[in-house]
């Protein structure tokens, strides 16, 4: 019986004083200063409004007022008022609902409630305007030519940027709600005849099955549930706040998942090829572009294995050809070399963390109290030895040079791990380890898609194209990896 009453209370009761009381005790109105109500008589009937301040624009909200007390004038009293409500809400997006349930989560996520007296139902009217900045280029992936408009926190705005861009009938945005408490808003978007069924099937279920009070973390929780990353540090999903990027990936055959308070799109699936691509190498010609990308591929292999390989040279010199027997330290130090290795790289991670947390107008003070501290002096007083310097620049340099951060970072962890084992092991130990690293990528299956693909499995076509930025209209394939359905990105050419 008791089950029985609460699913008839969760439906909307006819009675307006029970809407209203059910506000005051489950929204918070009355309490909450953000919750507002509205209160009617139209055509001799009351009606009521529900919306959150903040959220909803209120030049609407004056203007569906107006439109409603106008029916006072304009109208006869009927016993259809619902429906002459309903034809004469001056707006694009109406959906009639029949819960409760329903009615608190479309208030709160910004959409208007509009109830009638009498009637066991409600109109939802779409007037959200949510609080963010406008679409400007993003920080991490700046480009010297190219588009300036970017992701932001309002996922209406970031599908309408991706839909600028491929005006195609099939391209398709599915809208999810994760969270008991938060009730976040996920599109997952994809192009129906290009993408992967089972993909997408994949993704739904995973995205559907997340059972959590909030994600105000967004794009990186979703990860995790989506991925089962654990404590793998290798990022197994492509992170993109550039609306051209993520529409380039849809015409490949990618999905794409858009969090609503994240102007990071998620792109899936990702191998480790696809972390270490820039905008940048497609904004310049085709030559430009392969040259800016192994440069680029330079810059990642110092990142990882400079610091590792030197530091084996130094401490087994018969590794070493005798025009290159320069390498290495010439003088003696009171600390070991494999501390003033992990030191110095530390170092850096402070200064990389403090240029985050230090406000602007500081930036360039800390930069200059950097310099200083880990220059010139740290070598004079022998803390440091000037190549260990040269070396963990180099290797830093490299870093920042790597697109992805996060692929950055799990690099950096990696090249601490692999220093350590060679100052164990010597040779052996940077072979091994290595090798361990190499299997442990190859190992990595995100939405089993193989991490090192096209490496491994071997895709000579594929691995060109990685290596070699060749021009669009020579690209007439989409990647295999993605499993589309549609393999040709241009038609072929009729006899």
């Amino acid at each position: 019986m008791e089950k029985k009453a609460e699913n008839n209370f969760k439906r909307i009761p006819e009675d307006l004083h029970l809407i209203e009381q059910y506000f005051k005790d489950r929204v918070g109105l009355g309490t909450s200063c953000d919750i507002g109500q509205r209160k009617l008589v139209i055509l001799k009937t009351h009606v009521q409004m529900y919306y959150v301040n903040g959220l909803c624009d209120t030049e609407f909200i004056i203007e569906l007022i107006k439109e409603l007390v106008n029916l006072n004038d304009h109208e006869r009293p009927s016993k259809n008022v619902f429906e002459i409500i309903q034809n004469r809400l001056v707006h694009e997006s109406i959906e009639i609902v029949k819960t409760l349930d329903e009615v608190t989560d479309q208030v709160l996520s910004g959409l208007t409630a509009i109830v009638v007296e009498g009637e066991p139902q409600a109109l939802i009217v779409d007037v959200r305007s949510y609080p963010g900045r406008q679409p400007e280029e993003p920080d991490t992936e700046k480009v010297v030519r190219g588009s300036r408009d970017g992701y932001v926190e309002n996922i209406i705005v970031n599908t309408a940027l991706t839909r600028r861009r491929i005006r195609d009938e099939n391209l398709r945005f599915e809208m999810y709600k994760v969270g008991e408490r938060s009730k976040t808003d996920i599109a997952i978007g994809y192009i129906k005849d290009v993408a992967n069924p089972q993909l997408i099937e994949t993704i739904r279920k995973e995205i559907s099955s997340i059972d959590i009070d909030g994600i105000a973390m967004a794009d990186k929780t979703i990860e995790e549930y989506l991925m089962n990353q654990s404590y793998n540090p290798y990022p197994l999903v492509r992170f993109t706040e550039r609306a051209d990027v993520g529409a380039i990936h849809l015409l490949e055959g990618h999905v794409l998942i858009f969090i609503d308070t994240s102007p990071s799109v998620m792109i899936t699936p990702a191998t480790y090829f696809h972390h270490v691509q820039h905008a940048e190498e497609y904004r310049q010609s085709s030559a430009v572009g392969t040259f800016v990308r192994w440069t680029r591929f330079l810059g990642i292999w110092a990142s990882i294995f400079l610091l590792p390989l030197w530091f084996l040279f130094v401490i087994e010199p018969s590794l070493l050809p005798e025009k290159l027997a320069y390498i290495g330290p010439n003088k003696e130090s009171d600390i070991p070399l494999i501390i003033q290795l992990l030191i110095a790289d530390l170092g850096i991670e402070f200064l990389r963390i403090a240029a985050i947390h230090t406000p602007t107008p500081l930036s360039t003070a800390m930069g200059l109290i950097a310099a200083v501290l880990i220059g010139q002096i740290a070598v004079d007083v022998g803390l440091f030895h000037s190549e260990v310097i040269l070396y963990v620049s180099i290797a830093a340099i490299g870093t920042f040079s790597t697109p992805s951060y996060e692929l950055s970072v799990a690099n950096k962890i990696f090249r601490m791990l692999l220093l350590i084992t060679v100052a164990l092991f010597k040779a052996p130990g940077f072979i091994v380890g290595c090798t361990v690293y190499i299997l442990y990528l190859i190992s990595l299956r995100p939405l089993n898609a193989p991490y090192m693909w096209p490496l491994i499995p071997f895709n000579p076509v594929a691995l060109f194209q990685v290596l070699i930025r060749r021009p669009v209209p020579g690209s007439r394939l989409r990647p295999s990896i993605v499993h589309p359905r549609n393999r040709f990105r241009q038609p072929e050419s009729k006899p």
